[in-house]
């Protein structure tokens, strides 16, 4: 039963993990880096970034500001922020897929680099737990069993989803082999052709030259 308490520990740690992205990154004046995380569709989503300030205790330079844009996979805008220096985003997604946020950094002479942190969550892990306890006034032990149901639902969620991917992936499999299968016959068709059509012409000229 322990056993079976800790791999269940593990795989909703792990599931809350995949679905939470923080990191720090370097970006250089002038160029842009793109971050892409695979949403499904009706899920919450929560983006938070800034940039780190070269100087810790002083203003943080002018120069030190950056362009933010949170993209779906259709090319539907979700977020846009110019020339700032932090920001952050929150939506439903309206359609499943990989979602892209892009960071761009003004040219500037000399080059300079920023370093940005960025804090993207997905799913369970976007929710606000804490107003969820004050708004519902629940104990610890009720906000567990809150977080631990919502997990569930969406492993059960995300289950259904990747089933989901998995049939489309197998129907594109299908239909890549039949029109291989099609395009191999007739391949094949066209070889034969050809080599009857030189046979022909063969026969034709060694019989004019009266060779056979």
């Amino acid at each position: 039963m322990a056993g079976l308490r800790l791999l269940v520990a593990a795989v909703v740690l792990g599931f809350l993990s995949s679905t939470s992205e923080s990191l720090r990154f370097e970006l250089q004046s002038g160029h842009t880096k793109c971050i892409v995380e695979d949403i499904k569709a009706n899920a919450m989503t929560v983006g938070k970034y800034s940039v780190v300030n070269p100087n810790e205790g002083q203003p943080i330079p002018d120069s030190h500001k950056l362009t933010v844009r949170v993209t779906s996979h259709y090319g539907n805008n979700y977020h846009y922020s110019e020339l700032v220096e932090s920001g952050q985003f929150a939506f439903v997604a309206a359609e499943a897929g990989d979602y892209m946020a892009c960071f761009w950094a003004p040219d500037h002479k000399p080059q300079i680099t920023l370093t940005i942190e960025f804090d993207w969550k997905t799913g369970v892990a976007a929710k606000d737990w804490s107003n969820v306890a004050k708004k519902g006034s629940v104990d610890v032990m009720e906000l567990e069993l809150k977080k631990l149901f919502d997990t569930v639902t969406s492993i059960h969620e995300e289950m259904f989803y990747l089933r989901q991917r998995e049939e489309e992936m197998q129907e594109l499999n299908r239909t890549t082999n039949s029109r291989m299968a099609w395009f191999s016959l007739l391949s094949l068709f066209v070889c034969s052709s050809v080599a009857a059509l030189q046979w022909w012409h063969l026969k034709t000229f060694f019989e004019k030259k009266k060779l056979i």
